[in-house]
């Protein structure tokens, strides 16, 4: 318990951090909220007049302190742009965003992990460079290029992917009743497996495209703590005892390189959350990237500053959860912190 205070409190200074450079960058973008919420036939007075009611006549210290204070009523404004409270619009798309994320992430650990491992059995050997050569080309271009690559490989010249309008095509189906606001996990718990299949069938490019690029990190580490691991102590012991070379590697060799590969998949996962800006835009996913580009496009402070408070908050308790199941798979990380 006392390790889980511990780093509970010092993620607060990184918090009040993010508040003060949030609300100062957000001030900072190009635009006048005010003359994009009073629209385009408004005059310089219901310009002024829409300023002063949104507050933002006032010097930025006094707009700070009222911002800090409705923060702490649990209060992150309401969107120029949606018209609604900026925390329901982030807790209604944040689903549609993890579930993506997930996905990614799924498919980038299910070749990086292989690849790394396989690479780290065979160090130097034609194996190794291919395997080290394939991840740097895949992570090497940008994801909105991915994505419209395979968009038009798989959807305009081979027709087998579906069209590219979101999470489900709700032409052809009814989206199934909200319960995580995940489709395929709500689809299941319902029980409807045409759905089902059909919010995986979206989602299946937009997670390629998105978990390519996570698939050098991933695999660069599983192959450096791989190489470690069979290189130490315990491995040439148990190789020594004449243990069969399937239980050294999996059992000795992967079980104390997964400590390091669970953090830096701590760390993918929020860097991927953040990145899926484009991604959804490209594939038309309503998640809070595409929700965040619209509000920088507008100059929307409340929506950008309850963005960017929302990615910092689960990095945060992304990387707590991290530390702690690096104390289930080594406990002594427990007491060396």
């Amino acid at each position: 318990m006392a390790f889980l205070w511990k780093r509970l409190l010092g993620t607060i200074p990184s918090l009040l951090g993010v508040i003060v450079v949030t609300f100062l960058l957000s001030h900072a973008l190009p635009g006048d909220p005010a003359a994009y919420f009073a629209g385009p036939a408004a005059n310089a007075a219901s310009i002024a007049e829409v300023r002063t009611k949104l507050g933002l006549d006032q010097p930025l210290p006094v707009q700070f302190l009222r911002y800090v204070g409705d923060l702490a009523h649990g209060d992150l404004g309401n969107s120029l742009t949606t018209g609604q409270a900026v925390t329901t619009d982030l807790l209604q798309r944040l689903p549609a965003s993890l579930e993506l994320t997930f996905y990614a992430l799924v498919f980038a650990v299910a070749l990086a992990i292989p690849m790394g491992v396989w690479a780290a059995t065979k160090p130097d050997s034609l194996v190794d460079h291919l395997c080290r050569a394939s991840v740097s080309v895949a992570a090497a271009f940008p994801t909105f290029f991915v994505g419209l690559l395979l968009v038009y490989i798989f959807y305009f010249l081979l027709d087998i992917a579906p069209e590219p309008v979101g999470r489900l095509n709700e032409i052809l189906y009814t989206a199934p009743p909200h319960v995580t606001g995940a489709y395929t996990l709500d689809a299941l718990i319902a029980g409807d497996f045409a759905t089902f299949r059909a919010c995986l069938a979206q989602l299946v490019l937009p997670a390629i495209s998105l978990g390519l690029f996570a698939l050098a990190p991933i695999a660069r580490i599983t192959r450096a703590s791989m190489l470690q691991a069979l290189g130490s102590d315990f491995t040439r012991t148990a190789r020594a005892g004449g243990l069969p070379r399937g239980k050294i590697l999996i059992t000795y060799a992967f079980r104390n390189a997964l400590l390091p590969v669970s953090n830096v998949l701590g760390m993918v996962f929020s860097f991927l959350l953040g990145s899926n800006v484009l991604i959804e835009q490209v594939y038309g996913w309503q998640g809070i990237g595409a929700y965040a580009v619209t509000a920088v496009l507008a100059s929307d402070y409340a929506a950008v500053q309850g963005f960017v408070l929302m990615m910092a908050v689960l990095y945060v308790l992304l990387n707590l959860l991290v530390d702690l199941l690096g104390t289930v798979i080594d406990p002594r990380v427990r007491f060396e912190a």
